[in-house]
């Protein structure tokens, strides 16, 4: 008999995720508030339920992939919510960034009910999801890592265990993207001065990917500037909520991030503009408002 696995959130990397695990043989139920989203789930061969409760009636394991705590309270908690309907002893994988105190408070309200929760965030975008090589930053018990363990291994081949305390994944995951932010915004700036000076997009990138300057996050998002590639695979507000995150961590722990404040009022200036819907690549149009630089596809 296959295992059954539940989806919240079949969006961006939800419905990667939903793809691994239907390769990987698991029975997948799912459910999202758009439509449009729940009939990509079901032609990726996932059973598409008409709520989050009927999603936990199905499976004793349900994985979340929504955007923020608000909309995890939710599907938690509010109607048709999956604590109504999931079994005694089932087990809730929060993949959403959200801040560490959440995530620990969220696990001790699921252990109320008589849930596990493992709090793993996830890392790598859409198409890492779907192959199933994204990174996971995972915390929970070992009785609930090893009964994931099947479903864990199809969704991510970069499973880093943290602890085993709630709220330690989601503390790693804002660490990782307070980096990622920091890497974006610099290589966005330096991209324009490159640019404002009269180099060639193009060479630029290809000096920073061969040189001393170049990170993960400079390469794939300077890919598209210079590709003029508007699609969306992490639009801008998700980092820009993410940084955020860590600097209120950063303000509990009286522990400075001054690099981290300035590239979050890079991202909130790029969502300020009018750029919510664009991918957070394009927080280089930040620095081409105040440089009047031409960027790769603004003539065509």
């Amino acid at each position: 008999m296959r295992q059954s696995i539940g989806l919240i959130g079949p969006g961006a990397m939800g419905l990667g995720i939903t793809q691994a695990l239907v390769r990987g043989g698991f029975e997948v139920f799912v459910r999202d508030i758009d439509p449009a989203r729940n009939v990509l789930a079901r032609a990726s061969g996932a059973t598409v339920c008409v709520s989050p409760a009927e999603v936990a009636k199905c499976a004793d394991i349900v994985v979340t992939v929504v955007v923020d705590k608000a909309q995890t309270d939710a599907v938690c908690f509010g109607p048709q919510g999956l604590a109504d309907t999931l079994k005694p002893g089932g087990i809730v994988m929060l993949c959403s960034t959200v801040g560490p105190a959440y995530a620990a408070d969220l696990a001790g309200r699921l252990a109320a009910r008589g849930f596990e929760m493992v709090d793993a965030p996830i890392s790598g975008g859409p198409a890492r999801a779907a192959a199933g090589t994204m990174s996971m930053m995972i915390a929970g018990s070992g009785a609930a890592l090893a009964r994931c363990e099947p479903a864990l291994k199809a969704m991510s081949d970069k499973r880093f265990v943290v602890s085993d305390r709630p709220g330690d994944g989601s503390r790693m995951k804002l660490v990782n993207n307070l980096m990622a932010a920091v890497n974006l915004v610099g290589a966005a700036e330096a991209f324009a001065l490159g640019i404002k000076g009269g180099l060639d997009p193009h060479k630029i990138y290809e000096v920073m990917m061969g040189s001393s300057g170049q990170s993960w996050m400079a390469g794939d998002r300077m890919k598209r500037v210079i590709e003029a590639d508007r699609t969306v695979t992490a639009a801008s507000p998700i980092l820009t909520k993410d940084v955020g995150l860590a600097l209120d961590v950063g303000q509990d722990l009286r522990f400075p991030l001054p690099l981290g404040s300035l590239a979050h009022q890079a991202l909130l200036a790029t969502v300020g503009m009018g750029l919510d819907a664009e991918d957070d690549a394009w927080v280089i149009r930040t620095y081409q408002a105040l440089s009047g630089i031409a960027l790769p596809g603004d003539k065509e």
